[in-house]
């Protein structure tokens, strides 16, 4: 029986009850991602105190108790009594939602927490949260307890400094995971980079870890950071100036890289979707290399692109705006139309000034651009060979892919495998109904390390598009994935590393929409075969197969698989490629630009970096999870 629908069937939802109730609505997700944005939630509150000229020194403390400090030396929340409400401006800023003192620009004249939630959201997420202010030579203090104040604003001590303090524990009843010292790290570095000279320091209490971070170079240090991996071919230019309400700070560096790394942020917020900001930067960036190369006996008429001008490039675009319209409250597109042309202006004026004042430079730069445009134009008529139009329409698969039965792409997978020995198991051993197998021929080519044209030259990597049929490049779609399910296949040793890895690569560089669509993944084929007499079971590492010698006892024999290729088909299927009982690892990005310096670092030029890493990572190999 449907119960009538009448007033009293509207619930009100009061003060931060709503927030407990749809927490993905304000914090994004409860995941591992959704359980850090509390932190940087509180973070960015001491951020806007650093904008407006008050806060030098930023402490995040990681406690035993799975608890978090956030520590700042700005002026302090306001504690006074409100007019309108009878309540202490603290309690306010803490258990209401849109209360702040950002809507007015008397306080802030940018900020990132324009919607007034940060904090009372992070309120309401915790199991507790204690919000402590040194002001006007008084320790204020005020406890809360699911998002409500278990009493009012007492005053506990006397003080000659300012600051703020904000203790909370998140509700691990709404979030899963467990704070991590380096998933902090990589954002606070990031916010030390975007504010020169601002000092941030992270510690764990129980680990013992301990990070500064402080640039006095600001975005021009974060470049060079950026490019630790890369080889630059000229060194950092930043520029930065204000129009009007807008706030224009970028820094560029070329590189011997084929690819680029274009990072934007608005008021320090990371729009990883871009915006007018972006455009803008582009836009001025193709006019100022063309209008610059104008002459240039190489160009013989041909006009160099936007694509051409990003090949190796290295760029932090950050604007500060004082009424920033961001695409909802996880702010990762910048939609003012106004800044889109503040911040051609300045970088367009800026960069010519720069290109025509360091001829040296300039000519590097210029024949750096010119080789991408000559690149492009070889890899257009390469692509000709490839496009889906001309290939799938005329119904020729590549000879190697041995197609499933299946036509829906959701229904579809594509296991593509190292070598023919275990491809040969492979198709034997399928769901010929839904699973299609493409067997790879040794190493693909690394395309960290070359140009378009020569990725397009490489037989696996032709092979592999083909097979897809998404396109690539300029004619890459995802709606003509023909498997919603991609799985890299490879054998557990070395080589197997390396390939996946390569793939990886491969799939980062160029078809990361199907990465973020959630589309790629990894086999997890076992090591060990553990028997004793007719019975058997698998193991998928070292741990697992020493569980089983000890459960099966004595005369337990252990057989090791040194590849994919020793397995028969039934062996195959019954552990990699059957649904029922198949272990896999989804490819995901946490984060983009950390991910973007990991596969410079493993799959780049510069040895060294390489070298330190796998110092630094070795023990932590057999625990990574892409």
């Amino acid at each position: 029986m449907v119960e009538e629908y009448g007033a009293e069937s509207i619930k009100v939802l009061e003060g931060l009850e709503g927030v407990r109730r749809r927490p993905a609505m304000y914090i994004g997700d409860t995941s591992k991602r959704g359980l850090h944005h509390l932190i940087f939630e509180v973070v960015d509150n001491s951020i806007d105190e650093a904008l407006a000229g008050y806060c030098k020194n930023i402490e995040v403390l990681l406690k035993k108790d799975g608890s978090v400090m956030v520590r700042d030396d700005g002026r302090g929340i306001p504690v006074e009594t409100h007019s309108k409400t009878g309540k202490s401006a603290l309690e306010l800023v803490t258990t209401m939602l849109h209360a702040g003192g950002k809507f007015e620009k008397k306080a802030y004249q940018v900020s990132g927490g324009l919607h007034g939630v940060g904090l009372s959201v992070v309120n309401a997420l915790s199991e507790w949260m204690e919000a402590e202010v040194h002001r006007n030579g008084k320790i204020h203090l005020q406890k809360y307890k699911m998002g409500r104040a278990t009493g009012p604003v007492e005053i506990i001590g006397n003080t000659e400094t300012t600051c703020t303090i904000i203790r909370f524990k998140p509700d691990m009843g709404i979030f899963t995971g467990e704070l991590e010292f380096n998933y902090l790290k990589e954002r606070l570095r990031e916010l030390a980079f975007l504010n020169a000279g601002l000092r941030i320091v992270l510690r764990g209490e129980e680990s013992g870890q301990e990070e500064a971070f402080q640039y006095e170079g600001g975005i021009s240090t974060f470049v060079e950071y950026m490019n630790k991996s890369r080889k630059p071919i000229q060194k950092p230019f930043s520029y930065g100036k204000k129009v009007e309400d807008v706030d224009v700070e970028y820094a560029i560096q070329y590189t011997e890289n084929f690819t680029s790394v274009v990072h934007s942020f608005v008021n320090n917020i990371n729009t990883i979707e871009g915006g007018t900001h972006l455009v803008g930067f582009r836009m001025a960036l193709t006019r100022a290399i063309n209008e610059y190369m104008k002459g240039n006996k190489a160009l013989k008429g041909r006009k160099i692109s936007g694509d051409d001008v990003l090949e190796g490039l290295t760029a932090i675009v950050s604007v500060k705006v004082m009424e920033p319209q961001f695409e909802g409250q996880t702010k990762t597109k910048l939609g003012n139309a106004e800044v889109k042309g503040i911040t051609s202006s300045v970088v367009y004026d800026s960069l010519m000034q720069f290109l025509n004042e360091n001829p040296a430079e300039a000519r590097m730069i210029g024949e750096k651009v010119l080789g991408a445009m000559n690149a492009r134009e070889a890899a257009q008529k390469a692509k000709e060979l490839i496009r889906r139009k001309s290939v799938f329409e005329s119904s020729v698969l590549p000879g190697k892919l041995a197609d499933c039965i299946e036509r829906d792409p959701q229904k579809a997978e594509l296991f593509i495998v190292e070598g023919d020995s275990a491809g040969g198991s492979a198709k034997q051993g399928r769901d010929r109904q839904i699973q299609a197998i493409l067997p790879l021929k040794g190493k693909i080519l690394n395309v960290e390390k070359a140009q378009i044209h020569k990725i397009l030259k490489n037989e696996e990597i032709k092979t592999l598009i083909m097979s897809l049929g998404t396109g690539f490049g300029d004619d890459f779609d995802p709606g003509k994935l023909r498997y919603h399910k991609i799985v890299i296949m490879t054998d557990a040793d070395v080589d197997g590393s390396h390939i996946r890895t390569l793939l990886l690569t491969l799939f980062y560089r160029y078809f990361k929409e199907l990465v973020e669509r959630g589309h790629l993944y990894i086999a997890q084929p076992p090591l060990y075969r553990v028997k004793k007499g007719k019975a058997f079971e698998y193991a998928y590492d070292d741990e697992e197969m020493g569980e089983l010698v000890a459960k099966m006892g004595e005369n337990a024999h252990v057989s090791r698989y040194k590849g994919l290729g020793e397995m028969n088909p039934g062996q195959l299927w019954e552990t990699t490629l059957n649904p029922e009982n198949r272990k896999m690892k989804k490819v995901t990005i946490q984060d983009a630009m950390l991910a973007d310096e990991l596969f410079t670092t493993l799959m780049g030029d510069a040895v060294e970096p390489r070298r330190k890493f796998i110092d630094e990572h070795a023990k932590e190999v057999e625990n990574l999870d892409v």
